[in-house]
């Protein structure tokens, strides 16, 4: 099980994590319409005090990404225990790895941003207005602010 969890597991999770993801539209109290992303906790928004930088959810990225190691762990464990032993490919194993870390490092780019602001939960109070799921290569769904706010139509 050991070899599974270095070989298939890690791999699978940050492939995972990576590639799918919930979006929340939400209002925050005493600011504007916001866009978190995060499952099943909400971990990173766009920073509010310059372009391009990330507010980071600490507890929130790491319950998350704690989520989706615990359903690969399962998951395979499941399957090798119970249905059939799961004997690793070679070029599997070598994609699986190639990719995760290919992801890795462009996730480690883009935390390593110095405008971004790490916290260790969310410190604002907010109203989810909308979720859903999407994939990496999906775009934002857009969001009518007048449906939210409609004392602000004239």
């Amino acid at each position: 099980m050991k070899q599974l969890l270095w070989k298939l597991i890690l791999p699978l999770t940050i492939i995972s994590f990576t590639i799918f993801s919930k979006w929340w539209y939400v209002h925050i109290i005493d600011g504007s319409d916001e866009i978190l992303t995060g499952f099943p906790l909400p971990y990173m928004c766009r920073g509010w005090h310059t372009s391009l930088s990330l507010q980071i959810f600490v507890l929130g990225l790491i319950i998350d990404l704690l989520t989706y190691f615990a359903f690969w762990f399962m998951l395979t464990f499941i399957i090798h225990q119970f249905i059939v032993k799961i004997k690793l490919n070679k070029t599997l194993t070598i994609f699986l790895l190639i990719i995760s870390g290919f992801l890795s490092v462009v996730m480690i780019l883009i935390g390593s941003n110095s405008d971004n602001i790490y916290t260790l939960h969310m410190d604002f109070e907010s109203e989810i207005h909308e979720t859903g799921y999407k994939f990496i290569w999906e775009k934002e769904p857009q969001h009518d602010y007048s449906k939210y706010h409609p004392e602000m139509i004239k």
